[in-house]
């Protein structure tokens, strides 16, 4: 038999490294709302970083990559189960499933980089470099393939603080990029010959003053002066619709009653609006059938334009969309929702499998949604330029760049009562400051539950409405400020410069032997 040396270190069961793997990832998690503890993010992301770059083998790094991104998705995403919960008799059991399912599809985007990156690079030090660097490239590929779906990037931790303006410079890809190199810092300058943390000493005060440094240039961003406001008054009307009870004929009608009473009267500046607006899917009605109420409802706007979520009917395809209606009781202007949400929107081939009666749960009619033709800049009467964001289309940062011309503010009609009360919705607003600070625009948000908010174009939150309440906000348009860097350029510089370092790490480290020093030549 085998004896074990005494002086060797001891041994961490399979089950133990796991368990503590996925802690790193759930602490990692904890900068993200509703906890907003901004520095667990870069903190324990520096001991995963840690932990992965000492991996034996990349299968061996990839499986702690896999377990520490399951660990950080599986609380940054733990509203994924409230869709399900909102008819738990027919979808409560898929509810576990989907939790998990998101946990460890996004941890996959975490073992796949950090295994390649042990693959390419041999010493610890330059694997962290290569490892913060696929990271870094993964997490935007996240918001890209399989439709996408960048929620929870580690830089939308910096929201609510002054970092967060970096995001006019770098984009949310920028925030993610700060945090990744704070976490790798106190790894690449450790020195052995130190104990404890006195060995992270030159990292961490690397850290501090980079931090620093981005606190610094966000507070002086902030304390900049912004143009006057348009003098427009917009009308944010949250009726507070319960999910379980939007559908139901009584209930829609009660909804209803309150969308109206909330649109109608002076504004609290004395005057009336210049706009009224309803959230996503407001109305229990088709816009097909609205005709005979849509007098009733440009009556109770006061003469204002009213914007409102309806859902319509066309050649058989049904499309979630954004719907003017005129002073005149006319529909004068739809945009269709494009970027629907899998399998709660639409289902992927679902003109086969709706001949099995399989269809997405969030439509109301149908077996899903049709994509509408793309992001879209309206002008209409008496409001300038703006780009409609329906929902889950505020996730994206790409389509705000996708229309020719530029709009002057940004409008996100949503129904954020399929996510719950604890963690969704909160993060949504989170993502909708993270749009109105990348594009210098300001943003006005509309939820039927809540959270419905006036948001200026460095993403402050000028008024808003809580979750579950009922009420309106009377909101002065800000005008916009300069188009910003991440505007004009978007993630292709970034992306470049990561791919660049990624190239010098790996030739680098290729020149040197595992010790550290130079291979001869």
């Amino acid at each position: 038999m085998r004896r074990r040396d005494p002086a060797a270190p001891p041994r961490v069961s399979r089950l133990r490294l796991t368990l503590l793997e996925l802690a790193l990832g759930a602490a990692a998690a904890l900068g993200h709302a509703p906890f907003d503890f901004w520095p667990a993010t870069p903190v324990a992301l520096g001991l995963a970083l840690w932990h992965l770059a000492r991996a034996a083998t990349a299968r061996q790094a990839g499986l702690r990559g896999l377990f520490i991104g399951a660990g950080y998705f599986a609380v940054a995403l733990v509203w994924i189960v409230e869709p399900f919960l909102v008819e738990p008799e027919i979808h409560g059991w898929m509810a576990p499933f989907a939790l998990v399912f998101m946990a460890l599809g996004g941890g996959l985007f975490w073992a796949v980089p950090v295994g390649l990156a042990a693959r390419l690079v041999r010493g610890w030090r330059a694997r962290a470099v290569a490892m913060a660097v696929l990271l870094l490239v993964s997490e935007w590929l996240r918001g890209w393939i399989f439709t996408g779906f960048p929620w929870a990037m580690p830089g939308q931790a910096w929201v609510g603080t002054p970092v967060a303006q970096l995001a006019a410079w770098g984009g949310q890809l920028g925030l993610t990029a700060l945090t990744l190199t704070l976490a790798v810092l106190p790894v690449v300058l450790w020195r052995p010959a130190r104990t404890g943390l006195l060995g992270a000493a030159p990292g961490l005060a690397a850290s501090a003053v980079l931090l620093s440094a981005a606190w610094i240039a966000g507070l002086m961003r902030l304390a900049a002066p912004e143009a006057p406001a348009t003098g427009l008054v917009l009308r944010l009307v949250q009726p507070n619709a319960d999910q379980a009870l939007k559908w139901d004929p009584d209930w829609a009608t009660e909804f209803y009653r309150r969308l109206l009473q909330g649109s109608a009267g002076p504004t609290a500046f004395g005057s009336l609006p210049d706009a009224v607006i309803w959230p996503e899917t407001a109305v229990s009605f088709l816009l097909n059938d609205a005709g005979p109420v849509l007098p009733q409802m440009a009556e109770a706007a006061g003469g204002a334009p009213l914007l409102t979520g309806m859902q319509r009917h066309q050649g058989g395809r049904w499309f979630n969309s954004l719907v003017e209606v005129a002073p005149d009781g006319t529909a004068t202007a739809v945009y269709d929702k494009f970027h629907l949400v899998p399998f709660g929107e639409y289902i992927p081939w679902g003109d086969a499998v709706a001949r099995f009666g399989i269809g997405a749960f969030a439509a109301q009619n149908g077996f899903g949604y049709t994509s509408g033709p793309g992001p879209a800049v309206l002008q209409l009467d008496r409001l300038p330029p703006f780009q409609p964001l329906i929902c889950y289309e505020a996730v994206f940062p790409q389509h705000l760049r996708a229309p020719a011309a530029r709009p002057e503010w940004l409008l996100q009609i949503t129904n954020d009562a399929w996510f719950g009360q604890v963690s969704g919705p909160w993060q949504h607003l989170a993502q909708a400051q993270l749009r109105a600070i990348e594009t210098g625009l300001p943003l006005m948000r509309v939820a039927n539950t809540g959270i419905s908010a006036a948001i200026g174009p460095r993403g402050r939150i000028a008024a808003q409405l809580g979750l579950g309440v009922l009420g309106r906000i009377d909101a002065v348009l800000p005008a916009p400020l300069p188009p910003t860097l991440w505007y004009r350029f978007g993630d292709g510089p970034l992306l470049a410069l990561a791919l660049a370092l990624l190239g010098l790490t790996v030739a680098a480290d290729r020149r040197r032997p595992i010790d550290g020093t130079r291979r001869s030549p």
